[in-house]
Protein backbone atom coordinates (compact mmCIF):
# COMPACT_ATOMS: atom_id res chain seq x y z
CA UNK A 1 0.00 0.00 0.00
CA UNK A 2 0.93 3.05 -0.87
CA UNK A 3 -0.60 6.52 0.50
CA UNK A 4 -0.80 9.72 -1.29
CA UNK A 5 -1.98 12.93 -0.04
CA UNK A 6 -3.47 16.07 -1.34
CA UNK A 7 -2.43 19.01 0.92
CA UNK A 8 -4.58 21.62 -1.34
CA UNK A 9 -7.49 19.36 -1.08
CA UNK A 10 -7.47 18.86 2.45
CA UNK A 11 -9.88 20.81 4.57
CA UNK A 12 -8.56 19.99 7.96
CA UNK A 13 -11.50 18.16 9.35
CA UNK A 14 -8.73 15.37 11.19
CA UNK A 15 -10.51 12.55 10.40
CA UNK A 16 -7.49 10.37 9.40
CA UNK A 17 -5.62 12.16 11.98
CA UNK A 18 -7.99 10.06 14.73
CA UNK A 19 -8.51 6.54 12.54
CA UNK A 20 -4.45 6.10 12.12
CA UNK A 21 -2.31 8.28 13.84
CA UNK A 22 0.72 6.41 13.49
CA UNK A 23 0.31 7.44 9.68
CA UNK A 24 -1.44 10.98 9.97
CA UNK A 25 -0.78 14.30 11.60
CA UNK A 26 -1.84 17.66 10.96
CA UNK A 27 0.09 20.95 11.09
CA UNK A 28 -0.33 22.79 14.32
CA UNK A 29 -0.87 25.99 12.11
CA UNK A 30 -4.01 25.52 9.82
CA UNK A 31 -4.89 21.77 10.77
CA UNK A 32 -3.72 20.18 7.23
CA UNK A 33 -2.90 17.00 6.61
CA UNK A 34 0.57 16.04 6.90
CA UNK A 35 2.12 12.20 5.72
CA UNK A 36 3.87 10.64 8.28
CA UNK A 37 3.98 7.00 6.76
CA UNK A 38 3.72 6.80 2.96
CA UNK A 39 4.08 2.92 3.16
CA UNK A 40 2.29 1.65 6.70
CA UNK A 41 2.48 -1.71 7.41
CA UNK A 42 -0.20 -4.09 6.65
CA UNK A 43 -1.71 -4.08 10.39
CA UNK A 44 -2.61 -0.40 9.84
CA UNK A 45 -3.93 -0.77 5.76
CA UNK A 46 -8.10 -1.03 7.04
CA UNK A 47 -7.62 2.48 9.05
CA UNK A 48 -5.84 3.86 6.39
CA UNK A 49 -8.66 2.51 3.76
CA UNK A 50 -11.40 3.95 6.54
CA UNK A 51 -9.60 7.56 6.41
CA UNK A 52 -9.56 7.49 2.71
CA UNK A 53 -13.09 6.74 2.33
CA UNK A 54 -14.37 9.23 5.34
CA UNK A 55 -12.31 12.38 4.16
CA UNK A 56 -14.27 15.10 3.72
CA UNK A 57 -11.44 16.90 1.13
CA UNK A 58 -11.31 13.65 -0.71
CA UNK A 59 -7.48 14.50 -0.06
CA UNK A 60 -5.92 10.59 0.66
CA UNK A 61 -5.55 8.35 -2.20
CA UNK A 62 -4.58 4.86 -1.38
CA UNK A 63 -2.66 3.20 -4.39
CA UNK A 64 -2.69 -0.65 -3.61
CA UNK A 65 0.36 -3.17 -4.94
Amino acid sequence: MKVIVDQDSCCGAGQCVLLAPEVFDQRDEDGIVVLLDAEPGEERHAAVREAAAVCPGAAIEVAEG
